[in-house]
């Protein structure tokens, strides 16, 4: 028991951890965030707060949605992760401000591509976890169980969604955020079983 409580506090803490060192890349790139990191973006620049900040404060707005849609009680724990999340994004930015300036266009390609596979890695690693998702990801999984579709569907749905709130708040649109919309579910989608295989075969090596 301990070691399945110590298992799953190391992907959470873990799994976020990589979650926000993909998004501040994504950011550093200079190519477009994602529909819903430009959204924050956009927010910080223009009406002030960091990025972090905004990150906690969409996150209960979205609890409230997730609480309507799956009729239960609100997943205040949800709250929990996305704190960790948005101090994570704030130390991330902080950390690789001055010393990620990947030019020319050649250097933000690779730290746009390496900063959308680290989220999509990340994302799985402490959805895998089980403690609480982000109202966000809570959000995909509430989606995907409604309408009976993939990760990859709902997870574009929302971005679209949010697509549309980043060109109301000038948030950072560029190539990357339509490259995300395209693939950010995919890339979810692949990494949700591979994690779930390496811990399988992790369980079956190290028996409680």
């Amino acid at each position: 028991m301990n070691r399945l409580r110590l298992m799953a506090g190391s992907l959470f803490v873990g799994g976020l951890f990589i979650l926000t060192l993909g998004i501040s890349l994504t950011i550093q790139s200079g190519l477009g965030a994602s529909p819903f990191d430009a959204t924050l973006v956009g927010l910080s620049g223009n009406v002030g707060l960091t990025v972090g900040s905004w990150e906690i404060l969409i996150a209960v707005l979205l609890l409230i949605c997730n609480t309507f849609l799956s009729r239960t009680k609100p997943e205040v724990l949800g709250l929990a992760t996305a704190f960790v999340t948005g101090l994570g994004i704030d130390m991330w930015l902080y950390l690789l401000n001055g010393r990620i300036e990947p030019e020319p266009l050649g250097g933000r390609v690779v730290c746009f591509v390496l900063g959308l596979i680290v989220t999509g890695l990340g994302t799985a690693v402490y959805l895998h976890a089980k403690f609480a998702p982000s109202p966000l990801d809570r959000l995909t999984l509430l989606l995907q169980k409604l309408t009976g579709r993939s990760i990859l569907f709902s997870r574009t749905l929302i971005y679209f969604v949010f697509l549309m709130a980043a060109f109301i708040f000038n948030g950072p649109i560029g190539i990357g955020t339509l490259l995300t919309v395209c693939l950010g579910g995919f890339i979810l989608n692949f990494f949700m079983p591979v994690v779930q295989k390496a811990l399988d075969k992790d369980a079956m090596k190290h028996p409680i």
